[in-house]
């Protein structure tokens, strides 16, 4: 775990060819680069003045792109320690990009719901793709470069060809924001990870679904193809999920303490993972020798860094595969191009940027290790040393994995097959997970935390006035320990009352949705509003105006809840309200009066006005909180651009 900015972290990637390189980005407009082994910041990055939303680094871990707050882009060179490109263009906030694996181009994916090709040679944009009508939030060029996926919160994959500069195909089947995509390394095969618990596999050859692997679990964060293509990694929170396809299935669940994964690396067959949590980013390691990739236990260590001759389609079916040049390109690869004006020109104030732009080099030896090799087919940082094995413990205890920088507690892993499987002396998992750190108490509650806020150990134990006295008596111990049980119990047991009368309403009335949350809203529990309105935001059906007029005044307090989880419900239920109510709402204002009197017209005009004046009185809270940082901060500028027009 280490410090990784002064201010809260908002973005970190692995590099994908050492799988030991380290970007982060924070509110702090740098981007600083890490050894994942070692403790202190290699180099410092400057030249954005907003905050850093998104990163990547390219395949051969030269450069590294970074996009801002206010959509500007920036290419450096880390060999040369200095900012390469400046490109302007999009008009909100970066959020996603991404490397051609050979080609000197670079493809940006925004909250204005545009793809951007880059040519970071000639300084200019390509061409733009159209048609997301949502943030994008993850891209990926093929193997073989000819197109790029792309994964948005309007919950579709598009993929798109670069030759041709238009839409090959649209898959749809996500019934909620598509947080990442990834291409099989060989076979025309994509998969996509959703936030609705969903992990698809789609055939680049039919368009159509191969399978879909549905979990009780959290939103899937990110997903990696084994480097042979036998399986898919996804990170999910706090866990570790292997997956095949054809058939689908799940060959093993490693718990992991890494919170809210960002992203997944490969080097030396362990899987490198990393998370952030306000200003520190933690890193983790999983021995892929020990997580099984197939039904069957093979024999023999199967190396995931080293891919299998011939390919096995161990878990997949044989497909295309894809064509890719012999040698590195010298040649960009010929793709579409829009009109001259699209191009972006250089000027003076782009040539200022960049003067300004800086690399701050914090370690001179290890930058020189890592960045000026001593030729150009060795690539540091060092790939052929893996992380320290966990020592061998006695039979029957836990095992230890060992962290990049430090131990922490050890995890084992639930294998979901563990009882039809020949007993194996050498347990799987091993997971480590990091050694806290004395911070002060957040202003926001995290949804996902470790411990309750504030909690310490020694409130539970009874003070030792004597330090040469160990021991406690059972009964002190008891005493002290089970302070404060009761009134939790009172508390559960209250909050249980409520939602079973919640239920008993929604079970025997015909307008479910909104008695139910009229009887939640009596009770004043804002914790079984929450319960009950992430139940209704999965189904948009149930969304009635009536529903809006009782659900707004409620969004409005959870917006301003110091506890991440009710402001991410509220983001969530204000974002469907205005996609589907508010086109209604302005029509039925902007009307003129009828002539007659119908009596449901007005009804409905009285709802609508109702509803009109709650979401103003929301949208100065919205305002007011568009100025943060990381994912809540883009949550809530999108839900700023959809009230534009109540302004």
């Amino acid at each position: 775990e280490i410090m990784a900015h002064s201010s809260n972290v908002s973005s970190v990637v692995l590099g994908k060819g050492s799988g030991r390189m380290l970007a982060t980005g924070g509110d702090d407009c740098r981007v600083n680069i890490w050894s994942v082994s070692k403790p202190n910041c290699i180099m410092s990055l400057t030249g954005h003045t907003s905050p850093i939303e998104s990163l990547q680094v390219n395949p051969n871990e030269k450069l590294i792109v970074a996009g801002s707050r206010s959509g500007s882009i920036r290419v450096w060179d880390l060999e040369a320690a200095k900012v390469l490109r400046s490109l302007p263009g999009h008009k909100a906030n970066i959020c996603s990009l991404h490397f051609h694996p050979f080609g000197s181009f670079v493809a940006s994916g925004s909250l204005d719901t545009n793809i951007k090709l880059w040519d970071v040679r000639r300084k200019g944009c390509i061409f733009t793709f159209k048609g997301h009508t949502e943030a994008i939030r993850c891209l990926r060029f093929s193997p073989d470069g000819k197109w790029v996926a792309s994964a948005a919160d309007d919950h579709t994959v598009k993929l798109w060809d670069l030759t041709a500069g238009k839409l090959m195909f649209e898959f749809t089947g996500h019934t909620g924001p598509v947080n990442v995509v990834e291409f099989h390394p060989n076979e025309y095969l994509l998969a996509s990870g959703s936030s609705d618990r969903t992990v698809r596999f789609w055939d680049l050859e039919k368009f159509q679904v191969v399978s879909c692997i549905e979990e009780e679990a959290t939103p899937v964060r990110c997903v990696l193809f084994s480097p042979d293509g036998c399986c898919l990694y996804s990170g999910f929170q706090d866990s570790l999920r292997v997956y095949g396809w054809e058939p689908e299935r799940c060959f093993d669940v490693v718990l992991v303490n890494w919170g809210k994964v960002a992203d997944l690396s490969i080097s030396n067959n362990q899987l490198i993972g990393v998370s952030f949590a306000q200003s520190t980013v933690s890193s983790f390691v999983v021995d892929l020798s020990r997580v099984p990739k197939s039904d069957a236990i093979p024999h023999g260590l199967i190396r995931d860094d080293q891919p299998l001759v011939p390919p096995t389609p161990t878990g997949s079916s044989l497909r295309r595969i894809y064509d890719r040049p012999s040698t590195s390109c010298t040649k960009p690869q010929r793709v579409k191009h829009n009109s001259e004006s699209e191009r972006h020109s250089p000027s003076s104030e782009d040539d200022r940027d960049e003067k300004e732009s800086k690399a701050e080099i914090q370690n001179q030896e290890d930058y020189k290790e890592i960045f000026q090799p001593k030729n150009a087919i060795c690539r540091t940082p060092p790939r052929n040393e893996p992380f320290p094995a966990p020592p061998e413990d006695e039979p029957g205890t836990a095992k230890e994995a060992v962290k990049p920088s430090q131990a922490g507690d050890a995890q084992t892993s639930l294998p979901k097959q563990e009882l039809v499987r020949t007993p194996d002396p050498v347990q799987r998992p091993l997971i480590a997970s990091s050694t806290s750190l004395t911070r002060t108490e957040p202003s926001v509650i995290p949804a996902a935390r470790n411990e309750p806020i504030g909690l310490k150990a020694s409130d539970f134990l009874p003070a030792v006035k004597n330090q040469s006295q160990t021991e406690l008596v059972d009964e002190e111990a008891m005493s002290q320990i089970r302070k404060g049980h009761e009134t939790m119990c009172v508390v559960l047991t209250s909050r249980h009352k409520n939602l079973d009368a919640v239920r008993a309403v929604w079970s025997t009335s015909d307008i479910k949705a909104s008695n139910s949350l009229d009887s939640a809203v009596a009770i004043n529990d804002l914790s079984v509003v929450v319960d009950l309105l992430n139940i209704v935001n999965q189904k948009a059906s149930l969304w009635k105006l009536d529903l809006c007029t009782i659900v707004l005044p409620q969004i409005e307090k959870l917006l301003q809840s110091k506890y991440e989880s009710y402001v991410q419900t509220g983001c969530t239920s204000l974002k469907l309200i205005l996609q589907r109510f508010l086109p209604l709402i302005t029509d039925i204002l902007a009307a003129p009066p009828s002539v007659g009197v119908d009596i449901s017209r007005e009804e409905r005009l009285q709802k609508c006005k109702l509803c009109y004046k709650q979401l103003k009185n929301i949208s100065n809270v919205v305002k007011n909180k568009s100025g943060l940082s990381g994912r809540h901060g883009s949550a809530f500028r999108e839900l700023l651009l959809l009230m534009a027009v109540l302004d």
